[in-house]
């Protein structure tokens, strides 16, 4: 009796994604989880677990120069641009001696304050000039004898030159001691108070001389005793240079906000390229005043303070990678004796800071740049030895091999933080938190990353709720943020060339041979819209066909007869089609759309395939 054996039916298998998950660029390709892209430029999340085409951009505004920066006060339509060396208030040019490097700016009451490498500026809202012209003038003694002492008041102000102390004036004595000699030739002020309250003024080289070697005021008669008792009764007001001292503050470049118990009321400068390892504070909300002992040296000299994170009422400032491992360097603001005070709280190990213009707040956490990537400090951290929290793992395989990473950009807009860097962004989700991946198991999640190229940002900023960016070339340039207008898919009349790569499709057994057969995509329905599929062969991409009908609707409002449908379906619709790749190992897909202002919207995808018979090469 003779036995038959019927062949074996070959296994079908089903390569399904229904949330997508930004891309992963660290990874192998053959590793990538399904969910993820191994490229994937321009697509950026829609809802969390969907993607889209990133809407583009065009350019608003052209300058000669640079862009730097762009400052706002609260309540303002139009900013500040900083290009070049100037400061525009739209056409107008309010100051042209500024340094042409990237700026930062607090706003304190209705001035903001600004910090370029050069001078400390304010804007009040209609001129702009350098803060010191306005800076205080500190109090340093009361109730000091003319013959000296007194009781220390303030502390001389690092921003200008001047100074005031008041006498307890006597009935005999005619010189008045200052605290300090070698005045400035600058004229001194002398006052004395009246017996109704008010202060007289007295006029240099007729009621009284000064010796400015010396520091003393010789009066031509004894101003006598206070007509108020308890109350001082002479003002003097005078100045001392002290070379350096308001360089000190001017050619600071970065800042923060922080104060006693965490409060937002003062600016913490540093990027002085002259005392790398040190900051300064200014006075309770008052940035013309910078106490000459409001300093702090941190660390070694010959590492340098980057940036600052706040974190749970502490502040935390990032050395670079030279300070031996204690990078981070933690605070805590207290009042002693009434007085303001910092001491540092606890030091951290971890990565060095490179770029001190990529600081910023992802759903309140603090991320900055390393060598080693995008990080984060966590409150869970700061009572630690050490910070380990890589965020930025899924793009690492190309963010780490840019050049000049100390010149990166980041803003926070809309849940996204976008690390500008060499023409492109690199954007984490913080709507998209994951579990941490096995290959960095140190850190407690990771945030879904995208990819965004022809982007020539030197600045970011966010304005009237849309994204704007500054470029080297003097381009001012805003992102469109309608995302169901056609119009908002060009970058200044460019195609936004984006597509999604699937991983490789190597099936359940990596050495069995593959025949692909289907191609399922639901895709987000537009105006204008489709898709063009390819797969890989051996390596070498291969179109396997296009659809840019299927999922089109008709709407009045953006009306265009070349792209018309009958369909007044808008929601996602699927699109399937035949494929015939034979006998390969594995493939991969590419879900693509160049064209001009088309959306592109992806939200499922399935690829049916059988594998039987071992490959064989």
């Amino acid at each position: 009796m003779a036995y038959f054996s019927a062949p074996q039916a070959p296994a079908r298998s089903v390569f399904l994604v229904e949330e997508f998950l930004g891309v992963d660029y660290t990874n192998s390709p053959t590793s990538v989880d399904p969910r993820r892209s191994p490229d994937a430029p321009n697509m950026i999340r829609d809802v969390p677990g969907k993607v889209r085409k990133s809407m583009g951009w065009q350019t608003v505004k052209q300058y000669k120069r640079r862009i730097n920066g762009a400052h706002f006060r609260r309540g303002d339509t139009q900013g500040l641009i900083h290009a070049g060396t100037g400061l525009y208030h739209g056409d107008t040019r309010l100051y042209d001696a500024a340094n042409d490097d990237r700026s930062r700016s607090w706003q304190f009451g209705d001035r903001l304050y600004i910090l370029d490498g050069k001078a400390l500026l304010v804007w009040d809202g209609s001129a702009v000039r350098p803060a010191a012209e306005s800076a205080k003038v500190p109090i340093l003694t009361i109730a000091r004898p003319p013959a000296g002492g007194g009781t220390a008041y303030e502390d001389l102000n690092l921003l200008q030159p001047r100074f005031t102390e008041l006498f307890a004036g006597t009935a005999a004595d005619t010189a008045y001691h200052l605290t300090f000699g070698g005045l400035d030739a600058a004229a001194v002020e002398v006052q004395v108070l009246q017996a109704g309250g008010s202060w007289a003024t007295r006029t240099e080289n007729v009621d009284f001389t000064v010796d400015r070697t010396a520091g003393i005021v010789h009066f031509v008669r004894a101003p006598g005793t206070s007509p108020v008792t308890g109350e001082d009764n002479v003002r003097i007001t005078a100045a001392r240079t002290v070379a350096g001292y308001a360089d000190r503050i001017n050619r600071c470049r970065i800042g923060t906000l922080f104060g006693v118990n965490g409060a937002a009321d003062r600016i913490f400068a540093a990027g002085n390229p002259d005392f790398i390892n040190y900051d300064w504070f200014c006075g309770q909300n008052d940035p013309t005043y910078w106490p000459d002992t409001g300093y702090s040296v941190l660390g070694t000299p010959r590492s340098a303070i980057v940036g600052y994170s706040v974190v749970n009422e502490r502040l935390a400032a990032h050395k670079d990678d030279k300070e031996d491992g204690r990078n981070v360097i933690i605070r805590q603001g207290d009042l002693t004796d009434s007085k303001p005070s910092f001491p540092i709280v606890n030091t951290l190990q971890g990565q060095g800071a490179v770029a001190p213009f990529s600081f910023a707040y992802l759903v309140n956490e603090p991320l900055f740049l390393t060598k080693s990537g995008v990080y984060a400090i966590t409150a869970q951290d700061l009572t630690g030895e050490k910070y380990t929290q890589n965020r930025s793992f899924y793009l690492n395989g190309r963010l780490l091999k840019e050049e000049n990473l100390r010149d990166a950009f980041a803003l926070v807009y809309k849940d996204m933080y976008w690390l500008a860097i060499n023409g492109q962004a690199y954007i984490l989700d913080g709507l998209q938190p994951c579990q941490t991946d096995p290959a960095a198991p140190y850190a407690t999640r990771q945030y879904a990353g995208f990819h965004r190229t022809n982007l020539p940002a030197r600045v970011l900023w966010e304005q009237d709720g849309a994204l704007w960016f500054g470029a080297d070339d003097g381009r001012i340039c805003r992102f469109f943020t309608d995302a169901g207008s056609l119009a908002s898919y060009n970058d200044d009349g460019e195609p936004i060339a984006s597509h999604w790569d699937t991983p490789d499709l190597s099936g359940k057994r990596f050495y069995k041979n593959k025949t692909f057969r289907r191609v399922m995509v639901r895709l987000s329905s537009a105006i204008a819209t489709g898709v063009t599929v390819w797969m890989q062969d051996c390596g070498v991409w291969q179109e396997i066909g296009s659809d840019y009908t299927s999922a089109r609707y008709f709407d009045w409002s953006q009306l265009d007869w070349s792209r018309f449908s009958w369909s007044g379906d808008q929601t996602p619709r699927l699109i399937s089609g035949r494929v015939r790749l034979r006998r390969v190992d594995k493939t991969r897909l590419r879900l693509e759309n160049n064209r001009l202002n088309e959306p592109f919207g992806l939200s499922e995808l399935a690829v049916e395939f059988a594998e039987m018979g071992d490959h064989r090469g």
